[in-house]
């Protein structure tokens, strides 16, 4: 076996291991969606990837084979901002601002294929949730207010906690695997990357995560999301030459995506396969936003990532 799928086998092992490793408790214990044990467990799952780096990064010193120096290897991971900053930080910002406007674009797209009963003046679904979360006795908070800070937070706060997160996602995916599969051609190497990702989120998808009306058939819906945003995320990574512009697009996503949930009708609640970001709707979106980016502004071929 060549040391490039050597590398391969040991990061894809590492995180997907890992990943099922974290997750046991979830399946030996029926903890519900939603909990905070879910929450704990998903937030240190999603640094497995970055340990499938530093693996590959540790198994290639520990054989004392010769390497690039860790600034090198660094810039060839996307730590650094590229060769061209300015692009960098434009392109860190537009992910930033533009992640939660595409989450308000795919509500706005469900509502008027009529895959989506909204009720904006009543919030009457976000109240239902709102109410379910407080103890019994507990006085409700006013719900005009609770939106209001929600969606603030999704465009200018969010983004940054979240990516604490996502960067252990996205130097996996993004900044080690994508640059190594790019030599099968830009779009097989964003096909694959994007099923593997997806497949990657098994332990939690199979159980319903995300799309919790599907059951076990949310782990292949989420693959194609992740197909899809993938090649967002990926246009940023290759385009740019950093994964900071995917992180921070990863992280906007995760701080927006409960809007589709704030915007609905508690009398007609959404289906989240159809209707919201994460639905067949935003990843037909962002797919189509994908292409479009790839055929105005083409990336090059990165340098090959070596330990």
């Amino acid at each position: 076996m060549s040391r490039r799928s050597t590398d391969l086998w040991l990061f894809l092992l590492a995180a997907f291991g890992l990943s099922w490793l974290l997750a046991l408790p979830i399946w030996l214990t029926g903890i519900p969606l939603g909990s905070l044990p879910i929450l704990v467990i998903g937030t240190a799952i999603m640094f497995t990837p970055t340990l499938g780096v530093l693996a590959v990064r540790m198994y290639g010193r520990r054989r004392g084979e010769p390497g690039t120096t860790w600034r090198e290897w660094a810039r060839r991971t996307g730590l650094t901002l590229g060769e061209r900053r300015g692009r960098a930080l434009g392109l860190f910002a537009a992910a930033w601002f533009g992640t939660p406007v595409l989450a308000v674009v795919a509500i706005a797209l469900s509502a008027a294929l009529g895959l989506l009963a909204v009720d904006l003046d009543g919030l009457s679904l976000f109240r239902q949730g709102l109410a379910r979360a407080v103890p019994p006795g507990a006085p409700v908070p006013d719900a005009g207010v609770v939106a209001a800070a929600q969606v603030a937070s999704a465009f200018l706060i969010g983004p940054l906690i979240n990516s604490i997160g996502a960067f252990g996602e996205e130097w996996g995916w993004r900044g080690w695997l994508l640059p190594r599969l790019m030599p099968l051609g830009t779009w097989r190497a964003l096909l694959i990357s994007g099923v593997i990702w997806g497949a990657w989120h098994a332990p939690l998808t199979l159980r319903g995560y995300n799309y919790p009306e599907l059951g076990a058939w949310a782990a292949p819906m989420f693959v194609v999301f992740c197909v899809a945003f993938g090649s967002l995320l990926g246009w940023l990574r290759l385009y740019s030459g950093s994964v900071w512009p995917a992180v921070v697009g990863h992280g906007a996503l995760n701080a927006s995506v409960g809007l589709t949930l704030l915007a609905g009708d508690a009398a007609a609640p959404p289906h989240l396969s159809v209707a919201g970001i994460t639905s067949l709707v935003g990843s037909a979106l962002i797919a189509v936003i994908s292409a479009v980016l790839f055929k105005r502004r083409p990336v090059g071929q990165p340098t090959p990532v070596v330990v």
